[in-house]
């Protein structure tokens, strides 16, 4: 469950709904949007999440079309293949492979042992690279899902992409080196860098760019020759994306700002200022004038690229007010800030959370087809208005232990009451 009191966070939300938000957001995950993934046609845009989920939104109605659910932990990685397949990893070492509109992945590439933190899919869209934390990257055939792994880096790797001809691969690890493996024979080059990396792509001309935690993006030539910097920010720059054509460069900071880069000119255009959250993922529309950007938040905004102002609706999913019909009522105001993760019906696309139509006397992690932190689901709670009361009274964390459920309270006796009220009502529908 994900509700709140009426905390400084649930008036944020509440003034997005109400249109005078600061920030055009698009809300669904209940943690940390760590990757984007724009689709070939660009009509659909896939995230991944802390929240072990993965969401497949439209871009042109503003909704989740559907909920990916098979990690056991974040999911720190997604692509989209040439023909609209998605490619989801993380942090459970686990890469699966789906196709639109099915509840389980249609292939699962397994091998390494160490957290997934980077993919690309090679040019002609018939292999995946992967970098691991298990110091390794890996390159699969899509066909048949065999793999070979590239061994080297002596510590995490996070970062890889494919050179534009597909003739090689690039990683970058936190033993301050990038490597340039030459393929097929898997033989590799070794170009040491002044800080850890965070990240690298590769422009269609063929340069490098990495994004280095002292917040500078280096430049390299297809062979690793030095060939320019950029002080993208002040900040360790955690995020990296380039546009189609490769002109410009989003760098995405850990002190929540995106710095927009002219490529050829290395020059900063602009900065892109959020609400102050880290930037965990950033990429560009297929038209280059939108950059998306995924917050440590669990918000995911879109931004104008060149006048560096937000755009889009206030809260993706949500283009009308989903509490229009319960103006004034208390209960709602405190509930407000939960429409995020949870619906209140289940004719409702799933959300991050678990729907909560007809929540009170079901038992605790339940509910069919949702995939329930294991923890949950050996606790002997039913819900109910008192035990709901309870879990707000002393936090999630106390409550229901092992659940993924950000840690929140409601103070107010009251405020829980009035909660409880609605939900009985809402609920029950």
């Amino acid at each position: 469950m994900g509700l709140a009191s009426r905390t400084k966070a649930a008036v944020a939300v509440i003034a997005a709904l109400a249109g005078s938000a600061a920030y055009a957001e698009m809300a669904g995950h209940g943690g940390a949007v760590r990757a984007l993934a724009v689709s070939p046609d660009g009509e659909s845009l896939l995230s991944g999440s802390f929240d072990t989920a993965a969401i497949r939104w439209s871009l042109k109605s503003d909704t989740a079309n559907e909920v990916l659910r098979y990690h056991v932990d974040a999911v720190n990685v997604v692509a989209f293949l040439r023909d609209g397949r998605m490619i989801t990893a993380g942090a459970d070492a686990r890469i699966a492979v789906w196709t639109a509109g099915r509840q389980h992945p249609d292939q699962l590439l397994e091998g390494h042992t160490g957290p997934v933190a980077a993919l690309d899919v090679s040019p002609d869209g018939s292999k995946l690279a992967s970098a691991s934390w298990d110091h390794s990257v890996r390159l699969w055939s899509l066909t048949d899902g065999s793999s070979r792994a590239f061994e080297g880096h002596a510590q995490n790797v996070n970062g890889v992409a494919f050179a534009p001809d597909g003739k090689s691969l690039v990683s970058v690890g936190y033993d301050l080196t990038l490597r340039i493996w030459r393929l097929p024979e898997g033989q590799s080059e070794t170009v040491a860098l002044p800080a850890p990396p965070n990240a690298v792509a590769v422009a269609p001309d063929g340069e490098i760019v990495v994004a280095g935690a002292d917040g500078k993006l280096r430049m390299l030539t297809a062979d690793g020759g030095p060939s320019g910097e950029v002080a993208a920010g002040s900040a360790s720059i955690i995020a990296l994306a380039l546009s189609d054509d490769g002109a410009l460069i989003a760098a995405a900071g850990i002190g929540g700002t995106v710095a927009i880069v002219e490529r050829k000119s290395r020059s900063v255009l602009r900065t892109l200022v959020g609400p102050g959250f880290p930037v965990w993922s950033v990429v560009f529309l297929r038209d280059a004038a939108t950059l998306v950007t995924g917050g440590a938040d669990g918000k995911i905004r879109r931004w104008n690229v060149q006048s560096g102002e937000p755009v889009g609706s206030n809260l993706f999913g949500t283009p009308t007010d989903p509490l229009a019909a319960y103006a004034g009522d208390r209960g709602a105001d405190v509930f407000r800030a939960c429409i995020a993760c949870h619906t209140l019906s289940a004719r409702q696309a799933q959300r991050a959370g678990p729907t909560l139509a007809g929540l009170f006397g079901r038992r605790i992690a339940s509910l069919p087809g949702y995939r329930f932190s294991e923890a949950l689901t050996k606790l002997e709670i039913v819900w109910t208005p008192e035990t709901v009361a309870k879990l707000f009274e002393v936090g999630p964390t106390a409550y229901t232990p092992g659940t993924k459920m950000p840690e929140q309270r409601i103070g107010s006796a009251e405020d829980r009451r009035a909660l409880t009220d609605f939900l009985a009502r809402a609920t029950s529908q």
